[in-house]
């Protein structure tokens, strides 16, 4: 096929196709001819790939971004209503992409910050997947995980298949494709980890879900989960940890690479470290594609604690984060987004799908999930790879969490719980 033919094909398939990852036409995954290097970002060329990019969870197939529902919240005090959420979970289903993270104890946002948002959002990722397959299942089935909470009363077996259940009930399926251990049980006496680890196996042997995981564990602790679970038949399928560019440090690296090698998949939360990683909360917009309006919207959700702490990052203090911050960094990305022709955030989570591991970022709009989908088709080289952690290293810090948002440790109604990767 010549260079002509090409192009034909390339144009044939943007206007017969109304589903697109954002990227340039490139010979890296997808139809077409590289874009010449004064290409700018500006001009970006949405189209679809010619597949799916996906990956495996345990017996799953799915896409290699997925979609976190943290921040999810009703607009409706009665009844689970967002028209955002709405066309989120459209898109991503018609993009091959639905693949979402959710939570027992996720909410609207009030009720989950005191405990009380049970079962919320399990219940409107439920009504909007129905929603958006009920006239077509042409398309991937949508996947969902979701996650036992482990608090203090809850200190037998039963408690985690009950829970189990209600989560079922919540997702209007028999059983859930991927079910997470929310965080270990940090509780120095009496530590109810293998209750907890059973429990999940006998989910898994009563036929309640398709796989099992955990979250917010260390090599150390990743290993004596899979080999407890390994007594009962039960594989390991994921562990969902902090990671990115910024969060390589405090065990998170190893972590990554130690479930590599046990074939455990790694689920990366945090994966534009609340914006940094985005360009968002830089002196200057260095990515062309950004709206300057969005990003004040952005700031403007954070509170005021928060942006102290995100600022600290992303220009330094002099004190705890050097002057400068993480805009070197940011340079680099830059640089390898336009060369690219990607967007900051894309190079961001491309790198973690590079690093074997699946990112889940939180995503409020069709347009926060069209820009992720276009991390999807394509890998960084090695050297890009190199030169991003090389520049991440030489900054001499990691991200932490802003706010009462920390890496480390979750506030889950009753108290505060905390955890180490080691």
């Amino acid at each position: 096929m010549n260079s002509m033919t090409t192009k034909t094909t390339a144009c044939f398939l943007l206007v017969v196709c109304s589903q697109f990852s954002e990227a340039y036409i490139g010979t890296d995954g997808y139809i077409g001819t590289p874009a010449p290097k004064s290409y700018s970002l500006k001009q970006r060329i949405p189209f679809v790939p010619v597949a799916p990019d996906t990956t495996k969870i345990g017996n799953l197939i799915v896409p290699t971004v997925g979609v976190g529902t943290i921040s999810w919240s009703s607009n409706s005090i009665l009844d689970t209503e967002n028209e955002d959420i709405d066309g989120v979970v459209s898109m991503a289903y018609r993009s091959n992409a639905a693949f979402f993270d959710t939570a027992e104890r996720y909410g609207t946002h009030w009720k989950t910050a005191m405990g009380m948002g049970y079962g919320e959002t399990e219940r409107m990722t439920s009504k909007y997947i129905q929603k958006a397959t009920e006239d077509d299942a042409s398309k991937l089935k949508p996947v969902v995980a979701t996650k036992f909470t482990p608090i203090p009363w809850r200190t037998s077996v039963q408690s985690v298949v009950d829970a189990c259940e209600e989560s079922c009930r919540n997702l209007g399926v028999d059983q859930i494709d991927l079910y997470q251990i929310h965080m270990p049980d940090s509780h120095l006496v009496e530590n109810k980890n293998e209750i907890y680890w059973e429990g999940l196996a006998e989910c898994y042997n009563r036929g309640l879900v398709k796989n099992v995981g955990v979250c917010n564990y260390g090599p150390t602790l990743v290993e004596e989960c899979q080999k407890a679970l390994a007594k009962h038949g039960v594989p390991l399928a994921s562990n969902q940890i902090t990671f990115s560019l910024l969060g390589r440090h405090n065990g998170s690296q190893e972590t990554v690479t130690k479930c590599n090698e046990l074939g455990v998949k790694v689920l990366a939360c945090y994966p534009f470290a609340m914006g940094l990683l985005t360009g968002k909360y830089s002196k200057t917009i260095l990515d062309q594609n950004e709206d300057p309006t969005d990003r004040s919207l952005t700031l403007n959700k954070k509170s005021n604690m928060e942006l102290k702490d995100l600022e600290r990052y992303a220009y330094g203090d002099g004190i705890t984060v050097p002057e400068g911050g993480i805009q070197p960094l940011l340079v680099t990305m830059a640089s390898i987004a336009n060369e690219r022709n990607k967007s900051i955030s894309q190079v961001a989570l491309n790198y973690i799908i590079s690093k074997g591991a699946i990112p889940i970022p939180g995503c409020r709009t069709a347009t926060q999930l069209e820009d992720n989908l276009g991390a999807m088709g394509w890998r960084l080289s090695e050297i890009e790879i190199k030169k991003l952690e090389l520049q991440a290293d030489s900054l001499g810090f990691g991200f932490d969490g802003a706010g009462f948002k920390r890496t480390d440790e979750k506030f889950v109604g009753y108290g505060t719980e905390k955890w180490t990767l080691d």
